[in-house]
């Protein structure tokens, strides 16, 4: 069952592509020509995945983003119109080409994904404006869910102006190469897979240990709780107070094209109903398992009741880990 909410919303500012996935049966790279098969054209983007998993359970989201004007966006905005997602503030780019990515997902799920960011990144100094009147809107008891698919500059306008709020924010810090680490005082949850941790952290999460040793050091660089998303779909979170391990359990891995987007929202969602540090981190370990068990990112999203069932499994497995 959903928690209470506060009266807040999700805000999800970042990506918003059109997605082009498929299945292939070889590894990429072995041929020039790749054969593949169970073409969709979907919605996705990390915003857009963020803002769909939150609506889907049963939180309010609005998305900060620009589209191209051209057919793509149609694509990239259809299945969100669907959910009734605010897109007040979804604005379309003249002239420009909707972001996409094209994916590969061979047999073991594991999706290769090409993306090109196009309106994603054609964010203009005027627009600083637009960012705050958005987040100003919003109501109290927010939070902010932002990634780095889109200029720097409007990520720090965006940290900054909810954190004049007091809005809780979440950065999932992808790409890192683009991630201003001064801006980490602000930032209460970060949310970075094995690979963003090493580029942040020089720790790559290969285990619990390593998972916490990058957690560790994200909290010496500012952040409030440090989630890294561990290899085996489990996580470490860590604070000021506590290191937890949430291990994962087992599922079949079908296609993890949107997991993390899908960490993500459930995070922002558990934060908006006020659960416990251990809770918040289950319930997000929860979401990205059952995405991986379907073909797609938004298609493959649970309803809250699947969310729950691997929530109580997961939450039986948390461990205490020691700082030292």
């Amino acid at each position: 069952m959903a928690k209470e909410m506060t009266q807040g919303i999700i805000l999800s500012l970042g990506s918003v592509n059109a997605d082009f996935q498929v299945r292939v049966d070889q590894k990429i790279g072995e041929t020039t020509t790749v054969l593949a098969r169970d073409f969709r054209r979907l919605s996705g983007g990390k915003a857009a995945n963020v803002a769909y998993l939150a609506s889907k359970l049963g939180a309010p989201a609005s998305i900060i983003a620009r589209v191209g004007d051209d057919d793509l966006s149609l694509q990239a905005l259809g299945a969100l119109k669907e959910m009734a997602i605010d897109l007040r503030h979804v604005e379309k780019v003249q002239g420009a080409t909707t972001g996409f990515s094209m994916i590969m997902v061979p047999a073991d799920g594991k999706k290769n994904i090409m993306l090109s960011t196009n309106a994603n990144d054609a964010w203009e100094e005027s627009d600083h404006q637009k960012v705050r009147v958005a987040i100003a809107e919003a109501p109290e008891g927010s939070v902010l869910v932002v990634d780095y698919e889109i200029p720097a500059f409007i990520v720090e306008v965006a940290i900054k102006a909810a954190h004049e709020k007091g809005f809780s924010i979440v950065l999932d810090p992808s790409p890192p190469v683009r991630v201003n680490k001064a801006l980490f005082f602000m930032v209460d949850y970060i949310v970075p897979d094995a690979s963003e941790a090493e580029g942040l952290t020089g720790s790559r999460a290969t285990s619990a240990e390593e998972g916490k040793k990058a957690a560790l050091k994200l909290l010496q660089d500012g952040v409030r709780h440090a989630i890294i998303k561990l290899e085996d779909g489990g996580c470490v979170i860590a604070n000021a107070e506590i290191i937890l391990h949430v291990p994962p359990v087992e599922v079949e891995v079908v296609d993890t094209t949107g997991a993390g987007d899908a960490f993500a929202g459930a995070l922002a969602v558990a934060i908006l109903e006020k659960r416990t540090l251990k809770d918040m981190a289950c319930f997000a370990v929860a979401a990205s398992h059952a995405a991986v068990t379907a073909y797609g990112s938004q298609p493959a999203y649970p309803a809250r009741e699947r969310l729950e069932e691997l929530f109580d499994q997961i939450s039986a497995k948390v461990k205490k880990l020691h700082a030292k």
